[in-house]
């Protein structure tokens, strides 16, 4: 997430997000039964049925949630266009995180849209539209997890810089619940959502730290939007403080202007952390602002990605190699520089 955090779980509040490369892998083969395998969590050939209120996996290990949830959506999809699953294995290998560690990269949603992606291809006769995939993928995800925004699936989806609000998640929960059918669903319009590609400058370097602090996103968010109840005005100036750091982020791009899209960033860095210390929680920790502080040095901008609390920052540095010296810097404090890059391309087919 580039800026909007938080933010972008009230209606129509803008978000920018951005796909990065690296990459969830998602086959499926012919097959006698229903197998699944999940080759980092060395669970393999687990055997699952579509039974009439959705499809099981046989395994009691909570990870398989997602999988068996995206899975059932897709084939409720499926039979409403009157075309059959066939037996197939799925095999799934995610390098989003590495030996466990988990960077806070969306890993949920790369697996969600994936899996949605391949089966679609595998049944349908046409490319599945990226809407389709979203939509479907989102339907999963939010049934599994019961909130979200649906950024992270969009990124997957639809890859490159996007600006981004969301659907709501209590909002697709309630007309979930009225739908006669998922397909109606689908052709539906909803109501708040807005997905736009985003040109960001080339000429400005991305960098990601790793702070090597996982952070629980459900908390951070849960402890935030307390604040919506407890601070109404405080909160509504937190979401005011937001778009306009997302405007000028926006502006900067428009009008080719590099200065308007950092300053648009720090504004982003300091309204996420003043919202932060009224809330009482550190959002932005100790890492996190030295990971700003050092871009800034380097006269770019940096921030937190995501919920905060750890996890990853990022920063966009004005040329490659103040980028490389940034990351030296990083390194020295002890933030971990992470290989990863904007990926401009969505979920497809290798």
């Amino acid at each position: 997430m580039v800026a909007g955090e938080f933010a972008v779980l009230e209606p129509y509040q803008n978000l920018i997000v951005m796909a990065v490369d690296r990459f969830v892998y998602v086959t499926a083969e012919d097959s006698d039964e229903n197998l699944l395998t999940l080759e980092n969590f060395g669970l393999h050939h687990l055997r699952w049925e579509n039974q009439n209120h959705g499809v099981h996996i046989d395994s009691k290990d909570k990870r398989v949630n997602f999988v068996e949830q995206a899975i059932s959506v897709v084939s409720v999809y499926l039979r409403e266009q009157s075309i059959p699953m066939t037996p197939f294995s799925l095999k799934i290998k995610s390098e989003l995180d590495e030996e466990g560690v988990k960077y806070g990269l969306g890993s949920s949603a790369a697996v969600v849209t994936a899996v949605i992606t391949v089966i679609l291809k595998r049944y349908l006769t046409d490319i599945p539209p990226p809407k389709l995939i979203f939509k479907l993928a989102s339907i999963s995800h939010v049934k599994t997890q019961g909130n979200g925004s649906g950024a992270d699936i969009a990124a997957s989806t639809y890859g490159g810089f996007l600006q981004y609000s969301s659907f709501q998640a209590d909002w697709l929960l309630d007309e979930l619940s009225r739908a006669s059918t998922l397909t109606s669903l689908v052709k539906k319009d909803w109501k708040y959502l807005t997905i736009k590609k985003v040109e960001f400058p080339r000429n400005l370097s991305v960098c990601v730290g790793w702070t090597g602090q996982p952070a629980s996103t459900a908390k951070l968010v849960d402890e935030i939007l307390e604040l919506k109840r407890e601070k109404p005005a405080q909160f509504q100036q937190f979401l005011m403080d937001s778009q306009r750091a997302v405007d000028e982020i926006l502006n900067g791009v428009t009008n080719g202007s590099n200065l308007d899209l950092l300053e648009g960033i720090r504004k982003n860095r300091y309204c996420l952390a003043t919202i932060g210390e009224i809330a009482g929680i550190e959002i932005e920790t100790d890492l996190l602002a030295k990971l700003a502080e050092l871009a800034e040095q380097f006269e770019g901008a940096g921030k937190l990605s995501g919920a905060g609390g750890g996890d990853c920052g990022i920063a966009f540095i004005p040329s490659a190699e103040q980028a490389v010296e940034l990351l030296k810097t990083w390194e020295s404090v002890g933030i971990q520089p992470l290989s990863i890059q904007p990926y401009l391309k969505g979920a497809h087919f290798i």
